[in-house]
């Protein structure tokens, strides 16, 4: 089996199709019982955030399986073929590895260093795990890639201070007011990304924060954690005339903050700049919005000025975190390359085996006239040979870094000793990668 990714992000595709392409929380477990049911498709986890939709799959067939993700992706979310493919990409195998390793450990992100994802790739996984959809393979590549975000926050320094996309949008708000002090700041939304934000802005002393959610406790609890003041969601329209910057960060499905919304407040305060800042994929603004005199509108895709002062300021620390994914990558490459092995292995020594135990057999008339203690050694002691005979080959086989050398002495070894070409199937063959249900689940925002 061959491991492949199929995605698309910030890297390949604008906003507009990004939100298009998403999967909500709610229905992320439907979607992977679908795409179970792809032919092509074995074990699978998909990942979704703010600027990604990634589907990790094992398959035998490479063009296959990325025709099969391809049509799905598609199909589900009613898109046109030639309005997606433009913007996919494909990794295969290690470069799959690769992928995911830099994308936990921040390195793939809008910011780079920004800790959430690693805490929206164990969700992903724990979803995928609970839903029945990950084998030997994905456990290890997952588990593994926590390994590497882990290294990359305690060995490097590219995690230091806030890097999320929150903080993004706090150094955009300083950028657009100067000092925030005396500020009125609006929050809509109080989930992870809400909250964050409201930490980074109450660090900076504004005048007031405002924090409005559809869900009143969630609010009153954000609220109280900074000081600010709650806004009950039906009566925001007040709140839209006071604040001077607005940050929307909602799960909502469609726009909540519409054009002739924002046109009304304006309506109640001409002279006086409005700045939103839309952090929610899809977005909760519609682009309109930015079409009114003094309303100033950014998205998320609009922080990549920030991305690249902080990729500036962190060179240093991307190179050391690069060379760890690099050692990373080439320990799960090695272990995969072993597993490509396991079939022929198992296989040569159940042939081993039963060569062993036939001559037993053929010997048991003259094996019955020694002692138990005797026949027992004897037992052990031919064991004990195939063992070491077979101990180098397992070894050489197992540490071929080239697959098409594996694949020829494979082959090789199966003619030889006329192993059959039913070797056993190297996910039956191996343990499950070393998971027994999800890791820890960290909210994604």
């Amino acid at each position: 089996m061959q491991l492949l990714l199929l995605g698309v992000s910030h890297h390949t595709a604008p906003i507009e199709l990004r939100e298009k392409l998403a999967f909500s929380m709610d229905i992320l477990p439907a979607a992977l019982g679908l795409l179970a049911q792809q032919a092509d498709v074995s074990e699978i986890a998909l990942l979704s955030t703010c600027n990604r939709t990634e589907m990790y799959v094992t398959c035998r067939d490479l063009t296959a399986g990325r025709e099969s993700l391809t049509g799905f992706l598609c199909q589900y979310h009613g898109l046109a073929s030639g309005d997606v493919t433009p913007h996919l990409y494909a990794r295969a195998n290690a470069d799959a590895a690769k992928h995911l390793f830099r994308v936990a450990a921040g390195l793939d992100s809008l910011v780079v260093g920004e800790p959430q994802i690693l805490g929206q790739v164990k969700q992903a996984y724990g979803i995928a795990t609970e839903q029945h959809c990950t084998g030997a393979t994905l456990n290890r590549l997952f588990h593994q890639s926590f390994s590497v975000g882990k290294r990359v926050r305690t060995e490097t320094g590219l995690a230091d201070g806030a890097v999320s996309v929150s903080y993004a949008a706090l150094n955009l708000a300083r950028k657009i007011c100067g000092d925030l002090k005396g500020v009125t700041v609006l929050v809509l939304g109080a989930g992870d990304m809400a909250a964050l934000t409201v930490r980074h802005l109450h660090a900076q002393q504004p005048g007031r924060i405002l924090v409005s959610s559809r869900t009143l406790a969630h609010a009153e609890a954000l609220a109280a954690e900074v000081g600010g003041e709650i806004v009950p969601w039906t009566e925001t329209a007040s709140a839209f005339v006071a604040a001077d910057i607005i940050v929307s960060a909602t799960g909502a499905t469609r726009p909540i903050v519409t054009r002739d919304r924002v046109a009304a407040a304006m309506r109640q305060r001409p002279t006086r700049p409005l700045f939103i800042i839309d952090i929610a994929v899809p977005r909760d603004v519609e682009a309109e919005a930015s079409e009114i005199e003094q309303v100033f509108l950014y998205n998320i895709d609009d922080l990549q000025s920030i991305v690249s002062e902080n990729l500036t300021r962190r060179g240093a620390e991307v190179t050391r975190a690069e060379a760890i994914v690099t050692e990373e990558v080439e320990t799960f490459a090695a272990w995969s390359r072993s597993r490509s092995a396991i079939p022929t292995v198992v296989a040569l020594r159940r042939r081993f085996e039963a060569i062993r135990q036939a001559e037993l057999v053929r010997l048991q008339p003259k094996l019955n006239a020694l002692s138990p203690d005797a026949r027992n050694r004897v037992d052990e002691v031919t064991r004990l040979i195939i063992e070491k005979l077979l101990l180098t080959p397992t070894e050489q086989l197992k540490a071929l870094a080239d697959r098409d050398t594996l694949l020829a002495y494979s082959d090789a070894l199966n003619r030889l000793f006329a192993l059959g070409p039913d070797a056993v199937d190297s996910d039956e063959s191996d343990e499950n990668g070393g998971a027994n249900g999800p890791p820890s689940m960290v909210v994604r925002s």
